[in-house]
């Protein structure tokens, strides 16, 4: 909490925000606007040209981190969040907005995750960041880019392209918990017109739990592989096609939650969280006119997951070696899902210079199918189900210059979506809806430089439909959610370009707000085991409302500064829970949430760092990072543990190495990533309910070493 005023300081002594990507080169630390290019949007545009509250951050960030995932470093964007429930964090939430776990029924994603042009929504796991160039965070909705996956946001992810000439890069990390990880990249020319680019990486670590069951400590491991492979050809100038393909092979435990609320486990049989995924994508880019370019991107993922959990958290005969209150059940749960992505984008951009009128238009065409297999110790026979869904889009977006120093831009998608769904059950559902999402944005650029603007835009998430048989009918299908976000916000550099500053206020109302509960009914009479039933619902409607910022500091050649603050206040609006763990099933009382913050809503989020260059070849980097707590359901009252996290890294460069001796989470802080509040499931205290929590990575030491040519 000390941490807390400081940074809310900094915000509110510059009112205005930056990027959080500092260089370990202090003489090339600052990152300016001219230099950080958002490649998400239709138009590469810069980071301070864009009429959007966004994030980006670079590959020296994520090296420095030693992150080999997108969660380890979301944190560094304000009013962004993720959620556990397995070995990573797979579902994201953009100010308050997104989901938090999937089990039976498939989930249309609130926060679009794409990687070099692959639609990897609601596969979080696949966020390995293996040669990462850059990873781009657009707040807010953004219907007209992407359409029903960006209804709060969306997170880009963007490799490194072929080098013009031969270069590489190989690198080695040591640490606690039994982590070794190797990468290596190398990238060059072909011949004068194709280039290539391969890296590869393995990363494994036991994991941060011990079994005390089974005697081991690498129940909860990680075992990562990535493969990423570019082609590059350009046969013209006015011709260029990008090919990039994907094949990641992770193979993780999972055991990550304790009767005891510790992290020594009891379970007899720990889970997995696997996925296996081959993706590719071509894009093609072609100044086909003096007056316009066709741009088209075509992309195909398959996507193999397995999720697997002892959901007793115990083993047989527990009760006999504890002189259990209750007996004993023993199950475990497995969900066997394949997830094939296809998607078609073609589009106009006009070829205009700045002061110019410019125009986008484009078509999208989207097929998704998803197979479930549901292996469970209760059903006779294993749950299957298939789902499909098309969406069909046209979209648009115009810019006009309105007088000097002033812009307007439009933009408007229509969607149309086809879904199927059917499974072993018999239920049987065809969806159909039309929707529509845009943005209109007011921008100012004043002759001093940098960017004002005011911005209105609206997103939307489909409907869908729940599994379980078990429900009733009213609550098998739920409506599609809409949102609309207002936005003020300023960009600017200051002291010569050497302060570099962001920052965006917002409001946001929902409607129809999507929102996940679950159910917990005996199996047989009235205790365990128990059935636990996942499902989504629309609450009437939600609001949250906040303030962004971030700056970035190169207060002297060899130090620079870093920090990102984000502020959040969320709430349901007449939303009658019936699913609460309070709510009365008796006499039909349900639990009024009206006012109650949304789940993985924490009200601030900070960010802060350091990099300072000792000497030619020694640098230091200091960070914190801390989050308020937060709900972790709607369905319960359990809340996230506040925290704050440090982090630091000692490096030597000399010639092509880099050698660095570095720590997360100093002060060994236990930080809560997934809570249940809802049930009990410990025999020993006759299944009272109570908490249970998944607590992420302790302190880790490690050291790694790189040499780069």
């Amino acid at each position: 909490m000390k941490l807390l005023p400081l940074a809310a300081a900094i915000a509110l002594a510059v009112p205005l925000a930056a990027a959080a990507e500092t260089n370990s080169d202090a003489a090339d630390s600052f990152d300016t606007e001219d230099r950080i290019l958002v490649t998400a949007d239709f138009r590469q545009a810069g980071l301070g040209d864009l009429s959007t509250s966004a994030t980006v951050i670079d590959a020296e960030t994520i090296r420095q981190r030693n992150a080999s995932h997108l969660d380890q470093i979301l944190n560094l964007a304000p009013n962004v969040n993720f959620s556990s429930g397995a070995s990573r964090g797979r579902f994201f939430q953009i100010r308050g907005i997104g989901e938090r776990s999937q089990f039976v029924e498939p989930v249309n994603a609130s926060v679009g995750l794409v990687i070099d042009g692959m639609d990897m929504s609601g596969i979080g796991g696949a966020a390995t960041t293996l040669d990462i160039e850059q990873v781009e965070i657009l707040r807010g909705p953004q219907g007209t880019l992407l359409g029903a996956n960006a209804l709060a946001g969306m997170i880009n992810l963007v490799s490194a392209g072929p080098t013009e000439t031969f270069t590489g890069r190989f690198e080695t990390t040591l640490a606690e918990y039994g982590t070794r990880a190797v990468e290596g990249v190398l990238s060059g020319p072909i011949s004068e017109t194709l280039g290539y680019r391969v890296a590869y990486s393995n990363y494994q670590s036991d994991g941060f739990q011990h079994n005390a069951f089974l005697g081991r400590s690498d129940t909860d491991d990680l075992d990562e592989q990535t493969l990423r492979a570019r082609l590059r050809w350009q046969p013209h100038q006015d011709l260029r096609v990008d090919l990039t393909a994907l094949y990641l092979d992770i193979d993780n435990g999972f055991d990550g939650f304790s009767l005891d609320n510790t992290r020594t486990t009891l379970s007899d049989e720990p889970g997995h969280d696997r996925n296996e995924t081959l993706a590719a994508s071509a894009r093609f880019l072609w100044r086909a006119h003096q007056a316009f370019s066709v741009e088209g991107l075509i992309s195909r993922t398959d996507a193999d997951t397995e999720y697997g959990f002892d959901e007793d958290w115990g083993f047989v005969g527990l009760c006999e070696a504890f002189e259990c209150l209750a007996s004993e059940y023993a199950s475990f749960d497995n969900y066997l899902r394949d997830n094939d992505n296809t998607t078609l984008d073609l589009r106009l951009v006009s070829n205009t210079l700045a002061d110019e009128p410019g125009w986008v238009v484009g078509a999208y065409y989207r097929d998704q199918n998803q197979n479930l297999r549901r292996q469970w110790t209760f059903l006779e026979e294993d749950f299957l189900s298939d789902f499909s869904d098309e969406n069909r889009a046209v979209y648009g977006q115009l810019d006009l210059p309105l007088a000097e120093r002033w812009r307007l831009s439009t933009g408007l998608r229509f969607e149309q979506r086809d879904a199927d769904y059917a499974d072993s059950d018999g239920a049987r559902f065809s969806p159909e809806e039309n929707m529509w999402g845009g943005k209109l944005a007011l921008e100012y650029r004043p002759l001093a430089g940098g960017l004002w603007y005011g911005s209105v835009s609206r997103g939307y998430k489909a409907g869908g439909v729940n599994s379980n048989s078990a429900l009733p009918d009213n609550q098998r299908e739920f409506d599609t959610e809409t949102l609309w976000n207002y936005e003020l916000g300023v960009k600017n550099r200051f002291l010569q370009g050497r302060v570099d500053l962001r920052a965006a206020l917002f409001f946001q109302d929902r409607e129809d707000v999507q929102t996940r509960q679950s159910l917990v009914l005996p199996i047989e009479g009235d205790a365990c085991p128990c059935q636990f039933i996942d499902f989504t619902t629309n609450a009437t409607a939600g609001q949250s409302y906040g303030l962004e910022t971030e700056l970035n500091w190169e207060i002297s050649p060899r130090l620079g500064a870093f920090a990102s603050l984000g502020l959040l206040r969320s709430r349901f609006d007449d939303f009658l829970n019936f699913s609460h763990v309070d709510a009365d099933p008796e006499t039909g009382q349900p639990v009024d949430m009206d006012g109650r913050d949304l789940p993985h809503a924490p009200r601030y989020q900070f960010a802060l760092g350091a990099v300072y260059q000792i000497d030619d070849r020694w640098f230091v980097r200091l960070e914190a990072e801390g989050k308020d707590s937060f709900f972790f359901s709607s369905r319960h009252e359990e809340k996230s543990n506040a925290y704050q996290l440090f982090h630091a890294r000692l490096g030597y460069r000399h010639g092509n190495w880099d050698l660095s001796l570095w720590a997360r989470n100093i002060t060994d802080k236990d930080v809560r990533v997934r809570g249940f509040g809802s049930f009990g499931n410990d025999p020993r205290k006759g299944y009272a309910v109570e908490p249970y929590y998944q607590f992420g990575e302790p302190r880790v030491v490690g050291v790694t070493a790189a040499y780069a040519f």
